[in-house]
């Protein structure tokens, strides 16, 4: 059985080596360590020189009406296929950060202090047209419950293929193709078929799937996926987080995955925010969040997780040595 442990270990293995990290393999023979030769010149770039595409600094988020401050200087920067996880109780202020960021926080609701910048611009400077061109094609979200986002009226592939009009542009034939495209890409079995369905004709993971197609529809650049996994079952769940991984490596989506599971966490995301009341009570990579934790509530989350995991019970099943047998 995986524990928390070796799932972050894994993430930071792959996230290596999509850092472009050297390998392990020997020189060539007759070359020193750390020079190239000729024929073979290096030209991966590290990670750390991409500009990040999502950068929220110091972010307050304030009640206007009772004048109280709900979320207290949240930082963060994404770059270009890294996943950045926010993992807290409800009403720690995840998704409204994740909704500040997407400039759809509830009325009444504000930035009161810090800056969100989406590719190198300021979201308090965007105009509601710019906010239209901007989400579906430089930013966009999957959230809990697909079923809510979903017009139960409409076949679910003619939804996404009307993304992609107005978005791409595309003629009414070219966006039904693409949206197939899509479909089978988030790897639906038949997607024509589902292209022709409703939304009550299709399971929860489908609709979850359908809901990542029309998400991705625009090529954006960055994802939000808020609770994207919640309410499915353990199978459909790996399977949606394999699927964001994919999407991440294919196409160099930045993600920012928000989850109260902190397996979640460990399996899909490079750094970690721990949240509590509003406040980032904790933060680095994964690793170091998970096999070193500072706080004393990010110690309590990973105590749960190890007292209440499937591991504990599944310990016992080890099958016994000789010397105990006999």
């Amino acid at each position: 059985m995986t524990t928390l442990s070796e799932l972050s270990d894994n993430a930071a293995a792959g996230t290596a080596q999509r850092a472009g990290e050297p390998d392990t393999e020997p020189d060539s023979p007759g070359t020193e360590p750390g020079t190239e030769t000729a024929d073979e010149p290096r030209t991966a770039v590290p990670a750390a020189a991409a500009a990040p595409v999502l950068a929220v600094r110091g972010v307050h988020i304030s009640d206007q009406v009772t004048d109280r401050e709900i979320v207290h200087g949240v930082s963060f920067e994404l770059t270009p296929g890294k996943t950045v996880g926010i993992v807290g109780e409800s009403g720690s202020g995840k998704t409204l950060t994740c909704r500040a960021t997407l400039g759809i926080l509830p009325p009444h609701f504000e930035v009161s202090a810090g800056s969100i910048e989406i590719a190198g611009t300021d979201i308090a400077t965007l105009t509601p047209q710019q906010w239209t061109a901007l989400r579906g094609a430089t930013i966009s979200a999957v959230f809990q419950d697909p079923a809510s986002y979903l017009n139960p009226s409409i076949r679910v592939g003619a939804q996404i293929a009307e993304v992609i009009r107005v978005k791409k542009g595309l003629k009414r034939r070219e966006a039904r193709h693409r949206a197939v495209e899509l479909l089978q890409a988030v790897q639906l079995r038949d997607p024509e078929l589902v292209y022709g369905q409703y939304t009550h004709e299709l399971s929860g993971g489908m609709l979850q799937r359908v809901l990542i197609a029309a998400a991705i529809a625009a090529d954006p650049q960055i994802l939000i996926a808020d609770e994207a996994t919640t309410a499915l079952d353990v199978t459909v769940q790996a399977e949606i987080l394999d699927l964001l991984a994919e999407l991440r490596q294919q196409a160099g989506l930045a993600l920012v995955v928000v989850s109260h599971d902190l397996a979640v966490v460990a399996q899909l995301c490079d750094e970690v925010l721990v949240m509590r009341e509003g406040e980032v009570v904790e933060q680095g990579t994964t690793s170091e969040v998970l096999h070193h934790p500072r706080h004393e509530y990010t110690r309590l989350l990973i105590a749960e997780h190890d007292q209440y995991g499937l591991e504990k019970f599944l310990a016992p099943l080890t099958p016994l040595t000789p010397q105990e047998t006999s």
